[in-house]
């Protein structure tokens, strides 16, 4: 079985070259599941009801979240109506939607993506780790093909999860930082990791957004408003291979698709 995990998708750039490429790289790479980070969709910042529904649109089958998933408020009254966009599932009880997604890929193997936060220099969310295994316990034996993204910031948070979770899930992967990480590997009883994907979006910018006011605010220390840039279409994401009777990956490998001129 084949997964294509997609990294945070930015803005209208971001958006515009998963519409592009995502239809014809399925194809290509025999893609059995499409997963992606989708919390900065709507200009860098947040979701809304209709870019979650665009990106669906596009042939992605889930969509995880993260610290920005409540910044556009018409999403706390979408997303209890729409179970393949997930907040993470470490946060307070009582939030709106769910951290949890099992369906069936296009191949018929049943599979499940849970998406948690991380709380080193984030909001301090329950415990992800205690949350993931709480999780993995309410799972049907059916599923083997389990997805975990760790949306957090701190590297040894993510690769604490990876060996946490180690020949319990088929992948873990780390989301947030918008920069892609060369650690991807498969652990040594079958779980396939990267501590961070990337970005999906503009990479002639910091982090996605326009260079020239992120430079002026670490000079100056003023808040400004942050834009999204345009610049060098880029599409991160990871390809991973996983056997669907067992659960364990055999394979992960790093992809960067750009935008056709």
């Amino acid at each position: 079985m084949r997964i294509l995990f997609i990294g945070d998708i930015v803005g209208a750039p971001g958006r515009r070259i998963v519409g592009d490429r995502l239809a014809d790289l399925v194809s290509n790479e025999k893609i059995d599941l499409v997963i992606a980070n989708g919390e900065n969709a709507a200009s860098g910042f947040g979701i809304t009801p209709r870019l979650t529904e665009e990106l669906l649109g596009y042939g992605i089958e889930v969509l995880s979240g993260g610290n920005h998933i409540w910044d556009r408020k018409e999403i706390l009254d979408f997303i209890p109506h729409e179970p393949r966009l997930l907040r993470p599932a470490n946060f307070p009880e009582g939030a709106p939607g769910a951290g949890v997604y099992s369906g069936t890929a296009r191949n018929g193997t049943p599979y499940a993506v849970i998406c948690v936060q991380g709380r080193v220099m984030m909001a301090a969310n329950d415990c992800p780790f205690r949350v993931v295994e709480r999780e993995l316990a309410k799972l049907p034996a059916a599923v083997k093909i389990i997805l975990v993204d760790i949306h957090a910031e701190a590297t040894s948070e993510k690769q604490a999860m990876g060996w946490f979770l180690d020949g319990r899930v088929s992948v873990v992967v780390g989301t947030h930082t918008h920069v892609a990480t060369a650690d991807e590997r498969v652990l040594p009883k079958g779980t396939a990791y990267i501590t961070d994907v990337g970005m999906t979006g503009p990479h002639e910018s910091i982090i996605g957004m326009e260079k020239e006011p992120i430079i002026k605010r670490f000079l100056d220390g003023i808040p400004t408003r942050f834009e999204v840039a345009s610049g060098d279409l880029q599409m991160n994401a990871v390809v991973i291979e996983a056997d669907p009777k067992s659960g364990r990956a055999s394979s992960i490998a790093r992809r960067c698709y750009r935008m056709e001129r």
